[in-house]
C-alpha cells in the first residue's frame, strides 16, 4: 500500500518541489496552502485554527507530514511579528503536538539563521548551540523546541531538517532571495540614475541550495524514518528508531556573496556587469542602523545526513543557472 504525505505550504517555492518528490515516488500526496491554495488540487488550511489542524490529520491519516509553510523572509518577519509568531512558533507547535498523538511522523523545515554565523564558526554541526541573529531566526528556532519537545517522548515521530537559502523553478523570482537577484542584473544594466548604480551586498557568504535537492533529502528521510520505525515495531525492538537524529541538516557547498551571484549570472546572460552600474557592497551590519541583522556565514555541516547514508550531492549552482538561463542569453 502506497504511503501518504501530507505537505504544508505545498504552494510555496520548496513544497511545490517537495510535492512532486514523493509523487514521484509514488506517494499518495495531499498538500495544503492558504493564499494560493486551489481546492481540490491543494487543500486550503488555516494552519492557525486548532482544530482545522486536526480535523486534515484525522482525514487524511498521512504516514508523514513535511512542515514547508513559514514566513521565511527576515524583512517581511519584522513587519508582521505577530502573523510570523502564529505561524512559525504556535502553529508549528500545534501541530507537532497532533502528529504525535496520532504516532505521525513530522519533518520540520527550519533554517542556518538559528545560528549568528559570527566570522570563524562555521561550518555549524547540527549539535552546535543556536544563537539566532534576528526575529526570524529566533521564530525559527522556536518552531524547533516546539516540535522537540512536542515529541520527546515519541521516539523517531520528528525531525527538524536546517536548510540555508534556496534557490530553484520559480513562479516569479521574488520567490527566492537568490532568484529574485535576476531582476538587480537586469537592473543594472540602464540604472535610474547613472551617478548612483546598484549596491549589492559582497560581505555575507550564503550556500544556496536547490528545492529540488532538498526536496529529494526530505523523501529520503520521511522513507528512513518510517521503514526503521517498521523495523523496530516488527521486532519488539525499538532502539533502531529512538537512535535516529532528531536534528539535521543540508546544504550546498558553494559559498558565494550576493554580488559573486550578481557576477556569475551576468557571465551566463552575456550582459556586462561593471562597477558604474553595480558596485559591491561590504558593509554587513554596520549598515543602516534599522535593517534586519544578517549573518556573516552560516554554513552548515552534512555530517549527521552523510552518516544515516543519504546523499548530500547537489547540483551544481552554475550549471543549474546555465541550463535555466539558456533561453534568456542575449
Amino acid at each position: 500500500m502506497a504511503r501518504t504525505a501530507l505537505v504544508t505550504g505545498a504552494t510555496g517555492f520548496l513544497g511545490r518541489q517537495v510535492v512532486k518528490a514523493f509523487e514521484r515516488a509514488e506517494w499518495k500526496v495531499v498538500g495544503t496552502g492558504w493564499s494560493r491554495a486551489k481546492p481540490p488540487a491543494i487543500v486550503k488550511l488555516d494552519l492557525t485554527d486548532d482544530a482545522a489542524v486536526q480535523g486534515i490529520l484525522d482525514e487524511i491519516k498521512p504516514d508523514v507530514v513535511v512542515h514547508c509553510a513559514a514566513h521565511r523572509f527576515p524583512d517581511q518577519c519584522v513587519s508582521d511579528p505577530t502573523g510570523t509568531q502564529a505561524l512559525n512558533v504556535q502553529a508549528t507547535g500545534t501541530l507537532a503536538a497532533a502528529t504525535a498523538a496520532r504516532s505521525t511522523l513530522l519533518i520540520y523545515v527550519s533554517s542556518d539563521y538559528v545560528f549568528p554565523g559570527v566570522p570563524g564558526e562555521a561550518p555549524y554541526r547540527a549539535s552546535a548551540t543556536p544563537r539566532p541573529p534576528n526575529f526570524y531566526g529566533e521564530t525559527k528556532y522556536a518552531g524547533e523546541q516546539a516540535v522537540l519537545s512536542a515529541t520527546r517522548a515519541a521516539a523517531g515521530l520528528a525531525v527538524v531538517l536546517r536548510v540555508p537559502v534556496l534557490y530553484g523553478a520559480a513562479n516569479e523570482p521574488k520567490e527566492s532571495a537568490i532568484n529574485v537577484l535576476l531582476d538587480a542584473v537586469w537592473a543594472a544594466q540602464q540604472p535610474a540614475d547613472p551617478a548612483a548604480p546598484v549596491a549589492m551586498d559582497d560581505w555575507a557568504i550564503r550556500y544556496p541550495t536547490n528545492t529540488e535537492d532538498v526536496a529529494r533529502v526530505i523523501r529520503h528521510l520521511a522513507t528512513l524514518y518510517l521503514d526503521r520505525r517498521a523495523r523496530a515495531a516488527t521486532d519488539d525492538d525499538p532502539t533502531p528508531a529512538a537512535a535516529l537524529p532528531r536534528i539535521l541538516q543540508f546544504s550546498s557547498e558553494d559559498g558565494l556573496t550576493k554580488y559573486q551571484i550578481c557576477q556569475m549570472l551576468a557571465e551566463i546572460l552575456a550582459v556586462p556587469l561593471a562597477e558604474d552600474r553595480m558596485v559591491p557592497s561590504r558593509e554587513g551590519n554596520s549598515g543602516a542602523p534599522d535593517a534586519v541583522p544578517r549573518p556573516y556565514d552560516c554554513h552548515l555541516s552534512t555530517a549527521e545526513l552523510r552518516e544515516l547514508g543519504v546523499a548530500v550531492d547537489c547540483v551544481g549552482f552554475r550549471d543549474w543557472w546555465r541550463r535555466e538561463l539558456k533561453a534568456y542569453r542575449r
